[in-house]
């Protein structure tokens, strides 16, 4: 059963989402936890703040765990880096219970988040886009007119309206 509409739109929003926008998804989600272990750390709420870090961890990890190395190359092996550090900066702001590591990878999530957001599909050469065999989708020629050089002349009458 759905908590509130929230919860459906998100569920519809990841099911169709490409893989660019779903690793968009994880940074926005990961950023609001890591926002919202900042203020339960700030009000002194404990297992708020742990609950968050450890969502925050989650979803590094999950980023860590879908880098493709083979097609990757530098980049993701970087990637990796980075979010092993983001881990250990997250499980340490929990054990010590302090803002300066969260706000660090607040700061990192944020800067991945607009790279990532960034990037986005080169569109499709005309060479690669599907060939449509209609009439309809193709010019008319410049001398067709009507009449007895018309558009039945040129093969268009048998594709005319009929009511």
């Amino acid at each position: 059963m759905w908590n509130n509409g929230q919860d459906a739109y998100l569920e519809s929003r990841v099911l169709t989402a490409d893989p660019l926008e779903l690793v968009n998804l994880l940074y926005q989600a990961c950023t609001q936890a890591v926002r919202d272990a900042r203020c339960h750390l700030a009000e002194g709420r404990i297992a708020e703040r742990s609950q968050q870090i450890n969502k925050a961890c989650e979803i590094v990890i999950e980023l860590a765990a879908a880098l493709d190395h083979e097609r990757g190359g530098e980049i993701s092996q970087r990637l990796a880096l980075l979010y092993d550090y983001m881990q250990r900066r997250l499980l340490e702001a929990n054990m010590q219970q302090s803002d300066a590591p969260l706000a660090d990878v607040q700061g990192l999530l944020s800067t991945l988040s607009e790279a990532w957001a960034g990037i986005r599909k080169p569109e499709a050469t005309p060479e690669e886009r599907p060939e449509v065999d209609s009439p309809w989708s193709q010019p008319v020629a410049q001398e067709a007119g009507y009449g007895s050089q018309g558009y039945a002349s040129q093969g268009y009458a048998s594709q005319g309206w009929s009511l």
